[in-house]
């Protein structure tokens, strides 16, 4: 099926933002860890920097969510981006630990608007494309990752403190504000129209989203899962540099070759999968090879060996998430679909407000590899119920 021209347009202006504010998040996240030592800040307070991202993020994304559905993608992104861009470039002046922990949770709510993009393409997206097209718009993403982390390991320069974090930090803003800019002057709105004088009441919306048997157990796979991949993100880079002695370059470098993997995978494999198998069975099979990947973390003699765990997270996270989001999207009535993924948005950051604060403290009292450990038995849940999905659904024709 041939893409009309319009669409085709809008999708890529899409994914050219996107590309540009992951861009600079991942910039600043292989860095945060050196960022906090760099206060002297003990591992605890290390991975607290992500919980206050996340925090910050769970108040915002069901917010952003439903005030696009009644004012608009377009005005949302412009403010949102906006503002992560500003916050970017107060963190890089940032005096102590505690003032960074605050600019981190306004960063947090500024940067809850991944559901108002996942919700601008599902608006110029025919439901049987949704799998394909969260695939691309995930490559968007991934391909963000792989310039930002190799960007911010070459710039920073940790023998000089918090100071050698401050160019990375301002080229991150610098990423979010061109994207703002792109949205001002590309973006269009293509939202169907909605019934009128739709209440937004969020309770209501999260006790609809819990009764319906799709979308409930796609909010509770991406909660479990994310609560154990937070954690690692969070000690990702003190486990390296206690295993293997690594710093933010060798930091970079990795996340830039695992961007490269998960943007082909999302933006190639992903769709395919989904369109052979159906949504629900690659879902199945992403978590299998997230649990894999991590099991072989856990073990890893070398840093070789690690990559290559590292390689089958990304693999499982790249045809997982994707048709978990377009499950939601499918499962949702067109007017509910950004508060649909916000919810599910929201329920991933607070599983980051709590992993990382769980996986410090596993890291400090337990062992560094243990955070991999309690991550791999955390997909076991998730793959009990996405068979409970697969089982309800119908085969793919």
């Amino acid at each position: 099926m041939t893409t009309p021209p319009e669409e085709r347009r809008a999708l890529y202006v899409l994914l050219f933002v996107i590309f540009l504010m992951i861009a600079g998040f991942g910039l600043v996240i292989p860095l945060l860890p050196f960022f906090a030592q760099a206060f002297d800040a003990p591992a605890w307070q290390v991975t607290l920097m992500f919980s206050a991202f996340s925090f910050g993020q769970f108040l915002g994304e069901p917010f952003w969510g439903r005030l696009s559905d009644r004012i608009g993608r377009r005005p949302v992104l412009i403010l949102t981006i906006s503002l992560v861009g500003l916050s970017y470039a107060a963190l890089a002046f940032a005096p102590n630990i505690w003032v960074a922990f605050a600019i981190r949770f306004f960063n947090g709510i500024f940067a809850g608007n991944i559901s108002t993009l996942q919700g601008a393409m599902a608006d110029i997206t025919p439901p049987e494309k949704r799998a394909g097209r969260m695939g691309i718009m995930g490559a968007a993403f991934s391909a963000g990752f792989v310039m930002g982390p190799a960007i911010g390991g070459l710039l920073a320069q940790p023998s000089r403190g918090a100071l050698g974090f401050q160019l990375p930090l301002l080229v991150a803003a610098g990423f979010a504000l061109a994207s703002a800019v792109a949205v001002v002057v590309f973006v269009r709105e293509h939202r169907p129209e909605r019934p009128p004088h739709r209440p937004l009441k969020r309770l209501a919306g999260l006790q609809e989203g819990l009764a319906h048997p799709v979308i409930s157990r796609m909010l509770m796979i991406s909660f479990i899962v994310v609560v154990g991949f937070a954690g690692i993100e969070a000690t990702y880079g003190l486990w390296t540099e206690a295993r293997f002695g690594w710093g933010p370059r060798e930091i970079g470098l990795a996340f830039m070759v695992i961007g490269l993997l998960g943007a082909v995978c999302q933006g190639w494999l992903s769709g395919r999968l989904a369109r052979r198998y159906g949504e629900t069975t690659t879902l199945t099979g992403g978590l299998v090879f997230m649990g894999l990947g991590l099991v072989v973390q856990w073990i890893s003699p070398v840093w070789g060996v690690a990559m290559l765990g590292f390689a089958f997270v990304c693999l499982g996270q790249s045809i997982c998430f994707p048709n978990l989001t377009a499950l939601i999207s499918q499962a949702a009535p067109p007017h509910r679909q950004g508060e649909m993924l916000g919810l599910n948005m929201s329920g991933m950051a607070l599983a980051r407000i709590g992993g990382p604060v769980l996986a410090g403290q596993l890291f400090s009292l337990v062992t560094p590899g243990s955070p991999f450990a309690f991550a791999a038995l955390l997909i076991l849940p998730g793959l009990w119920l996405a068979v409970q999905v697969r089982n309800r659904m119908p085969a793919p024709a």
